[in-house]
């Protein structure tokens, strides 16, 4: 059994997220993260935009070409994240468990070490073959799965829905 501390447990809460919004697979996938973010943890900042300047950025040292290399996102207590960790981390602050810990996996995290640069050098035309709606059908599947996961409080009292029969 594992005793690492989850990465979430470690984040100070916003995390700004630097993404290309030029992208519709990126897009799609932060303002999904965004619309289930219920805690208000994530701000979206897009790196793309024309004359993008952030004193954040400036001060790490992270350029326009690193951030549109990699997305990367910083927390509020300053620390820095870059490319699958910041998956992990946005999925989990959107509730969205089961991809927070598909990302965070250990026996996954070395093939998404590796895949996630060709994804992200290549995202624009896997854009074009319009992946970025079945990206988007898939967070909203995982979403409704997690809602229907969700524990219910009611006067008090906290019960688990009952368990999905399929």
């Amino acid at each position: 059994m594992s005793t690492a501390t989850p990465l979430h447990a470690t984040v100070v809460w916003p995390l700004t997220i630097f993404y290309d919004a030029s992208c519709p697979l990126c897009r799609e996938e932060m303002h999904a993260l965004k619309a289930w973010d219920r805690d208000d943890r994530l701000r979206l900042r897009d790196a793309s935009a024309a004359g993008f300047d952030d004193a954040r950025c400036r001060a790490a040292g992270v350029g326009v070409p690193d951030l549109m290399r990699l997305i990367h996102a910083v927390d509020g207590a300053g620390r820095w994240y870059r490319g699958v960790p910041v998956f992990e981390l946005a999925y989990g602050a959107a509730g969205l468990r089961s991809l927070e810990r598909w990302f965070g996996s250990r026996r996954l995290r070395p093939l998404w070490d590796r895949l996630y640069p060709w994804i992200a050098r290549f995202r624009q035309p896997l854009s074009k073959l319009r992946l970025n709606r079945a990206y988007g059908a898939w967070v909203r599947a995982a979403a409704r799965r997690a809602e229907r996961q969700a524990v219910a409080c009611h006067d008090g009292r906290c019960e688990l829905p009952p368990p999905d029969r399929r």
